[in-house]
């Protein structure tokens, strides 16, 4: 990896954990590169949707994984800049299981020069079906004098 590149990475993650959102839900920005990235949340109890269950809030499941899409934009080797949510659909497969930690995973599939499309994923500690998928289509927003 070129210094650049560590750079940019390096960017990009303190960027992430500065956002308030992010922040508030207790994310964690566990992995970053090569248009991925993943990121987890805890179960908090501050976050339950339905006081019954305790199962976290499909908002909280959305912001994560609209986070974790953005990190993954923003480490893709062709260098965006910034970026910003177009689009973003997600299917809710299942509720989380209470007090187990979610984790979204997302990866660039294509980019233009405009606009990167995303697939993403939330899984909680349990095996099988994931929590929630999504697609997605973010900008991206080029450097200055970016030739790409």
């Amino acid at each position: 990896m070129s210094h650049d590149d560590a750079a940019k990475l390096e960017l990009a993650r303190q960027f992430i954990e500065a956002i308030p959102h992010s922040h508030a839900l207790g994310m964690h920005l566990d992995m970053i590169g090569g248009g991925r990235a993943v990121i987890s949340m805890p179960w908090d109890e501050r976050l339950v949707g339905d006081p019954r269950t305790g199962v976290i809030h499909g908002g909280a499941v959305s912001a994560l994984m609209d986070t974790c899409c953005g990190a993954a934009v923003m480490s893709h080797p062709d260098a965006p800049a910034g970026t910003a949510t177009i689009d973003l659909r997600i299917d809710y497969m299942r509720a989380a299981t209470p007090r187990q930690r979610i984790t979204a995973r997302a990866e660039v599939y294509h980019i233009t020069r405009s606009v990167a499309f995303l697939r993403a994923t939330a899984h909680d500690e349990e095996a099988g079906l994931p929590v929630a998928t999504a697609t997605g289509a973010f900008t991206v927003e080029r450097l200055e004098g970016a030739e790409k």
